[in-house]
């Protein structure tokens, strides 16, 4: 009989040990779950969005490992402690090129954590920002009036993060509403960008995307941190080729409360929808 419970123990430790090995190897090669934890991509993406990263888009470096962090039992696992073989010269297997417009995971080049954020700028280019409007290669993008984004002021997230508001201090259960336009990409491709106010990234110097490398900008643009800030200043800088990750197309599943749990709190109109 005791032998018979030590079998089933045995099994049931197999059984777990296959399953994540199976679940490691399908998050590596083919698609990574991510939920937005913050504001920055609004309202292409909002707080509680649910959504699997394409891993197949771009091909894999050593960032298509899984970084495994879980701070209550003290584990900290990097991409590059599992992957670091794959680090080497910026290249990446199978690789696929990145299309301006894409909404992308990346590596923080420094930091090591994932962002979120659209690609605007591609190697070779020049990226600027003017009284708030993308400049590519020195010409401003296309921008239409999109009305405006409104939300309501109360805590989004596991965080209870607040938003930021256009129309100044707002409190709780009050109406926060952003300004919306759409932008219009060189290539052709469009999306609604949101602006809170006049803010020191609306004007920035010239950048001369490297050879490599990639330019991201948030849709929610003054509540970014992203490509407009230097990494040696605390931003984003430029992202190298090897630390993208995939490729957002869908959202699967969106809850705006605290728990995915709290199905009351489920926004049903945004499950499946496409990231455009």
């Amino acid at each position: 009989m005791a032998e018979k419970k030590q079998n089933a123990v045995v099994e049931t430790i197999k059984t777990v040990v296959y399953a994540l090995l199976i679940a490691g190897i399908f998050r590596s090669l083919f698609f990574q779950p991510f939920w937005i934890p913050s504001g920055s991509m609004k309202d292409t993406l909002l707080i509680g969005d649910f959504l699997f990263v394409n891993k197949m888009s771009y091909g894999y470096s050593y960032a298509s490992c899984p970084t495994v962090r879980i701070p209550a039992i003290g584990l900290n696992i990097d991409a590059k402690a599992i992957c670091g073989f794959l680090d080497r010269d910026n290249t990446r297997i199978l690789a696929g090129e990145p299309a301006r417009g894409d909404v992308v995971v990346f590596r923080h080049p420094v930091a090591g954590t994932d962002y979120i954020k659209r690609l605007v700028g591609l190697p070779g280019e020049t990226v600027q920002v003017t009284g708030g409007v993308l400049q590519i290669n020195g010409k401003p993008v296309a921008l239409a009036d999109g009305g405006t984004f409104e939300e309501i002021m109360a805590p989004q997230g596991p965080q209870g993060l607040r938003p930021r508001c256009a129309n100044g201090a707002v409190g709780q259960g009050g109406l926060c509403i952003k300004t919306r336009q759409i932008e219009t990409l060189p290539d052709g491709t469009t999306h609604s960008i949101l602006n809170i106010g006049v803010q020191a990234t609306d004007d920035t110097p010239v950048y001369t995307v490297p050879a490599g490398h990639y330019f991201f900008m948030g849709d929610n643009r003054d509540n970014s941190t992203d490509s407009r800030v230097p990494q040696a200043a605390g931003g984003v800088g430029y992202v190298p080729f090897e630390n993208l990750i995939g490729r957002a197309d869908r959202i699967m599943f969106s809850s705006a409360g605290r728990s995915m749990l709290a199905f009351w709190t489920w926004r049903g109109d945004r499950f499946f929808k496409a990231v455009e």
